[in-house]
């Protein structure tokens, strides 16, 4: 198979499962779990995606999560740590993915031999990155963790290591392009798939960082001048490089599992990531 051919195969299959990630940022069950243990707010976003890595600082949080004013992460690590241990916070991610999946996809759909399919196949993808993990730390500290026993939570924990995985190779690929996290935000609401208010706002950026930012990434040719938010053409093909790269990055484990597989996966969890992006949607 070609690199291209390996790169559209890598991106089919994570859209196709993203939505099964995803929803655990959205969800009510994540939020109740986390407060069950005294997390509340911002603080458990950070918290329990950086909780794989173990009781790590807040530079190491902004480091891999990239895009976020550290402010935001200051705040909440490492004081999530005084309140609540990394496995404590695991032991509740997945209490709210199983919460969810049942509450959304129904207990039938949960116990089905379709589901224990997809968890089949979702880990054999998975375990073809644990042998790949160096310069990707949030995947790592994914990778390291125990696999459930549930076929649901299996899918789930496998769609997460190979989403950092994915991320983290992204992650490299932004700054060999010398673009900060803010300066990606920027070229990525310039380029209109997500509103720039809504990137600005949910990473806690203000206003003045932001226009910096608009101001450095005009004067280096990324954005084209005028109060319009958008590409210059030659910061757009930036941009499509970068995706592309980032999906070349990606496919070692899609092109292991092999196109059939990859595509049976794809049949087997499309209804329930159109359930979760459903209601990611509401």
């Amino acid at each position: 198979m070609s690199s291209h051919a390996g790169a559209l195969l890598a991106r089919k299959t994570w859209r196709t499962l993203e939505p099964l990630h995803g929803m655990i940022y959205f969800v009510p069950e994540a939020a109740d779990a986390y407060a069950s243990i005294g997390i509340t707010g911002r603080t458990g976003y950070f918290a329990s995606r950086a909780a794989p890595m173990g009781a790590v600082s807040a530079e190491v949080v902004i480091a891999t999560f990239f895009n976020f004013n550290p402010e935001l992460v200051h705040a909440a690590i490492p004081r999530a740590w005084e309140i609540a241990s990394p496995q404590a916070m695991v032991k509740a991610r997945f209490e709210a993915v199983d919460g969810a999946f049942r509450r959304l996809l129904g207990d039938q759909v949960v116990a089905s031999a379709e589901m224990g399919r997809a968890a089949d196949l979702a880990r054999a993808l998975a375990e073809v990155v644990r042998d790949r993990v160096e310069g990707r730390p949030l995947c790592a500290g994914h990778t390291d963790l125990s696999w459930p026993e549930s076929p649901h939570l299996v899918l789930w924990h496998a769609q997460s290591i190979l989403r950092e995985f994915r991320g983290d190779g992204h992650v490299a690929l932004l700054l060999t392009h010398d673009l900060s996290g803010l300066d990606a935000l920027v070229t990525h609401g310039s380029g209109g798939e997500v509103p720039a208010h809504l990137l600005q706002s949910t990473r806690g950026w203000h206003d003045e960082q932001w226009s910096a930012a608009v101001r450095s990434l005009k004067e280096r040719g990324w954005l084209a001048e005028g109060d319009v938010l958008a590409l210059t053409e030659w910061g757009a093909a930036q941009r499509q490089e970068i995706e592309d790269q980032t999906d070349r990055l990606a496919a070692a484990p899609y092109l292991a599992l092999g196109e059939d597989h990859c595509a049976e996966l794809r049949a087997l969890a499309r209804p329930w990531s159109r359930i979760f992006a459903n209601f990611l949607l509401r």
